[in-house]
């Protein structure tokens, strides 16, 4: 414990909670999308419990740094490339992520929502099991990430504690701050399409992304748009937003006037 004041072990602890907070940025999004699509008295439940099955698994997964050290071993070859474990798991996690958002898009503005009957609610168990999927992909680039800074876990295990009381901290804020404005939101999906296609081109190739720093750009192209979209809503701010579809019913109000004829 006493290692952890050490001047060196305090330099790389800042550094990992400023990374995890970064990093986890991306997590929190994806949470905040998800539980939206809850009732409202499910969705502060399930943003604090995705933001606490990700530090578990981050957790978890430092206490396993043999195993993901095994992970980066190669499992075999594809088109003249090895594959290893962690990059199975890059791949499948990047594509589940581009599918998701693509298809929350088409949820949001293709939907027909005149057929109120065929939108289901989501369920809270459907939510964090998608929230589990995406929390090990995160976890296990933000632990590899954690692991290059400082190899000692007196450092990591606070860094990622501290880091995840921050995004609990901001979560809810965050998420009623996309949800009010549907701009965010679409363009959060956005953002997490361009992260899954990161994680796929890490997972396929890892080497050059390192080599090009192909997430500096990723990142600043984010940075940018969401910088462009923040003077959009400033300039814009007496405008009514559209209303985006939801998976959580709305009543018709012709339902309703039928319903109280047959009361009648």
């Amino acid at each position: 414990m006493t290692t952890l004041f050490q001047a060196e072990n305090l330099v790389a602890l800042l550094t990992l909670v400023v990374l995890e907070i970064v990093l986890g940025i991306d997590n929190v999004i994806f949470i905040a999308i998800l539980s939206g699509k809850l009732p409202e008295s499910q969705q502060a439940r399930a943003r604090s419990t995705g933001i606490a099955l990700a530090v578990l698994a981050r957790i978890a997964l430092l206490f396993s740094i043999a195993w993901i050290m095994q992970l980066t071993y190669p499992l075999f070859t594809l088109f003249q490339h090895d594959v290893s474990g962690r990059d199975l798991i890059l791949l499948i996690g990047g594509l589940f992520l581009i599918g998701k958002s693509t298809f929350e898009i088409h949820e949001k503005l293709e939907s027909a929502g005149h057929d109120r009957k065929t939108q289901a609610t989501a369920t809270f168990v459907s939510v964090i099991s998608q929230i589990i999927l995406v929390d090990i992909v995160f976890s296990l680039d933000s632990v590899i990430t954690a692991v290059g800074i400082s190899g000692n876990l007196w450092v990591m295990v606070p860094a990622i504690i501290v880091a995840a009381a921050v995004m609990l901290l901001f979560a809810g804020p965050i998420a009623a701050y996309v949800e009010r404005h549907p701009s965010m939101k679409i363009l959060a999906l956005a953002f997490l399409i361009l992260i899954g296609f990161m994680l796929v081109l890490e997972g396929w190739l890892h080497e050059a992304v390192e080599e090009l720093h192909l997430k500096n750009y990723a990142y600043f192209a984010m940075a940018f748009s969401l910088a462009v979209e923040m003077i959009n809503l400033r300039v814009r701010s007496k405008s009514q937003p559209v209303h985006l579809h939801s998976r959580i019913p709305v009543p018709d109000p012709e339902e309703e006037e039928e319903g109280e004829g047959r009361q009648e």
